[in-house]
């Protein structure tokens, strides 16, 4: 019996591996995919530009004298400014942990290569 137990677990596991790259490039690139959307979902509920765009004439603190909204729209501008970089930044983010997510297989077989040379 352990030797049965012992052939299924060596078969299993070279079909895992041989299996591992194709599913990498497919379905893992769906959930990398998913996961890096997530991300870039999260950070732009974040910081919110579009919440600061939409009040960019509002004054704030109730302040509705000229003094008031002219201040309040250029703080309101350089927060929309800023955070729009931030977002660009976040993007950024994103897309690299997702290059690495492509190449990771290919660093570690270049790697393995290397070693045995």
């Amino acid at each position: 019996m352990g030797i049965l137990i012992f052939q299924h677990l060596l078969l299993e596991s070279i079909i895992d591996i041989f299996y591992f790259p194709l599913w990498w490039y497919s379905k893992g690139i769906v959930y990398a995919l998913r996961q890096c959307f997530s991300l870039l979902k999260t950070g732009n509920e974040s910081l919110a530009p579009g919440l600061w765009l939409a009040n960019l004439f509002v004054p704030m603190y109730g302040q509705f004298d000229f003094q008031g909204r002219v201040i309040s729209f250029l703080v309101r501008l350089v927060q929309i400014i800023a955070r729009i970089f931030g977002l660009f930044l976040w993007l950024i983010f994103c897309s690299i942990l997702f290059l690495i997510w492509l190449a990771l297989p290919l660093v570690v077989f270049y790697g393995l290569i290397y070693a045995a040379i």
